[in-house]
């Protein structure tokens, strides 16, 4: 199987200057969504029609598709006809729309399974509703699938048929090439459509069926904020959902959002406002606590965050981070650590049993196991022009308020006294003093 994917239109509705399949649920694009379940499904390529801020899609996407533009919007029929020249013999193409997130790969499973079975030439998907509105109705004859009108065409007896048209298909690649090739525009919009395909397969001699299936909360395209925030929702039930079949605990589902790629572990702890994007992966029991995101973080077994922002990052195993704390990307917390209140950490890499406990900015820095950080640290690490990296190793401890200005290396097991700013590196096990000498005005005030 391939899958041709119609994502060209415009989604003015949406009133943005994004493309509509870009816009995001649980941080990813809608067309992530349907791109990753075919797929899923078992599609061996997928041939995306682009039309509208196709560089969007592009730049997302990469090569994971193909790509063909459909420069005017002339229907769904046209947009189809301009990925014929990847259409063959002998093999099956799916074809649905970029705008439906909430697909699942089991469900192209099971029409894949029926039109094999019945040596279909083309398996339409419907479901029943009591509120068509403008979908396509599904036309039955003696109880056979005859064909599809679309809303806008539809007499008023076809008007009241409440089994409709989802917009996915599966044809047979030969049969779906020679059908687009004698579609015509003669309707009221002078669009060629997709769904005319139907009525000229069967001309042809070729099976046509339609598979009633229960759900239509599935097939719900976006075309505007009010409906993106119901495929969110939708979207959120679910993933909450299968964690908490895995063994998570998730104390609020209606108010913590987990992104699709998300991977969480048994006995882990889940608080409500918790935001988890992307390729997040987090151990064992863990507890993400409260109001915490985090994007794209790995967070190893037995971990606290709370409070606290994690991005592109990496936390080791019984490590507690927060609150409050930043880490910013390309940041590696060892285990046993503890990363406390307002401590931001950027680039750097932190070895096992390391403290910051509060207040301090640890940024380009290497530093080593049973490191201590005095409240008030930082690593000025930047003059202007460049920036530098500090070197901090083993059991080194470092008085508050100390500022160690990069480039700059502080030896195994060295002390830095309070309140100094480091300019030389520091020898092992030696105590690094860079401070002014205290000087009493005797009665300086009354003057």
């Amino acid at each position: 199987m391939k899958a041709i994917i119609l994502a060209a239109g415009e989604g003015k509705r949406m009133k943005s200057a994004k493309a509509k399949v870009m816009h995001e649920i649980l941080g990813k694009p809608i067309i992530g969504y349907i791109v990753d379940s075919v797929f899923k499904a078992g599609s061996e390529q997928v041939i995306l029609v682009v039309g509208h801020k196709r560089e969007q899609l592009r730049d997302y996407l990469k090569d994971r598709v193909e790509y063909v533009v459909q420069e005017e919007q002339l229907g769904t029929g046209h947009a189809a006809r301009m990925a014929s020249d990847y259409l063959r013999e002998n093999g099956n193409v799916l074809v649905l729309y970029g705008d439906m997130p909430l697909v699942r790969p089991e469900t192209i499973e099971i029409i894949q399974k029926l039109h094999k079975e019945e040596n279909n030439g083309v398996t339409a998907v419907s479901v029943m509703t009591e509120a068509p509105g403008d979908f396509g109705r599904i036309i039955r004859e003696d109880g056979m699938f005859s064909h599809i009108v679309e809303a806008r065409d539809c007499t008023e007896e076809q008007k009241a048929v409440q089994e409709i048209n989802t917009g996915i298909y599966l044809f047979k690649e030969e049969v779906l090439k020679r059908a687009l090739e004698l579609l015509e525009n003669n309707n009221s919009q002078g669009e060629y459509y997709l769904t005319d395909t139907i009525e000229i397969i069967r001309k042809l001699g070729y099976k046509a069926d339609a598979v009633r299936l229960d759900d239509i909360g599935e097939f719900l395209g976006i075309n505007s904020r009010s409906q993106l925030a119901a495929a969110a929702a939708e979207m959120k039930r679910r993933i909450n959902l299968m964690h908490m079949d895995n063994g998570v605990s998730i104390i609020d589902p209606s108010n913590t959002y987990i992104g699709p790629d998300a991977v969480i572990g048994e006995d882990s702890d889940i608080y409500p406002g918790v935001i988890i994007e992307g390729s997040c992966v987090i151990g064992n029991g863990c507890i993400i606590g409260p109001n915490s995101r985090l994007v794209n973080t790995k967070v190893g077994d037995g971990s606290l965050v709370e409070y606290s922002v994690a991005l592109d990052s990496e936390i080791g195993g019984k490590t507690k981070v927060g609150p409050y704390a930043y880490l910013r990307p390309n940041s590696k917390i060892g285990n046993k650590c503890k990363i406390g209140d307002f401590v931001e950490v950027k680039n750097s890499i932190i070895g096992d049993n390391t403290k910051a406990s509060h207040l301090t900015y640890i940024g380009d820095s290497d530093v080593g196991d049973n490191v201590n950080f005095g409240c008030g640290t930082i690593t000025t690490n930047y003059d202007g022009k460049n920036k530098y990296r500090t070197v901090i190793k083993d059991s080194v401890f470092i008085g508050c308020n100390t500022n160690l200005i990069a480039p700059v290396t502080i030896e195994d097991g060295a002390y830095i006294a309070a309140g100094s700013t480091i300019t030389k590196d520091v020898p092992k096990e030696a105590l690094g003093i860079a401070r002014a000498y205290q000087v009493n005005k005797e009665d300086w005030n009354k003057k």
